[in-house]
């Protein structure tokens, strides 16, 4: 049923698009409108890179927006697809020893992330107030 449901979104998605792009104005505004909502969640998703949260799926949601309108960037996110799947395929057949590892080793970039962050963005530098706090108490 949802399946449908997507399916019939996505046709009358594309009904609407075709009929934009049936008028000249139409084309450029809609290519004006995808190049510039694309921009700004890349753009922001490229400054949330280094910081925790959602700053990859943000940059793959602006590609998916440029997507609609330009075929590199349908290119792009095919290639990204393509290579996000295999990895996950690849790391998911791995052992359960190799799968920590792999686990450990990305925790340990997203705290070294976080705290390079917390650093050099506020001035927080969480390591030394650790240890102050260890060597005074």
């Amino acid at each position: 049923m949802a399946e449908r449901r997507g399916g019939r979104f996505r046709q009358r998605m594309r009904t609407t698009l075709d009929l934009i792009r049936a008028n000249p104005t139409g084309r450029v505004t809609l290519k004006i409108l995808i190049s510039v909502a694309g921009a700004i969640v890349v753009t922001v998703g490229i400054a949330l890179i280094p910081l925790p949260g959602p700053g990859w799926l943000l940059v793959i949601a602006g590609l998916g927006i440029w997507a609609v309108e330009f075929h590199w960037a349908r290119r792009l996110l095919a290639f990204t697809r393509r290579h996000v799947h295999r990895w996950t395929r690849w790391a998911t057949t791995r052992p359960l020893p190799v799968r920590l590892a792999l686990g450990s080793v990305g925790l340990v970039f997203v705290g070294t992330v976080v705290w390079l962050s917390l650093k050099y963005s506020l001035g927080i530098d969480v390591v030394a107030q650790a240890l102050h706090y260890l060597a005074t108490h």
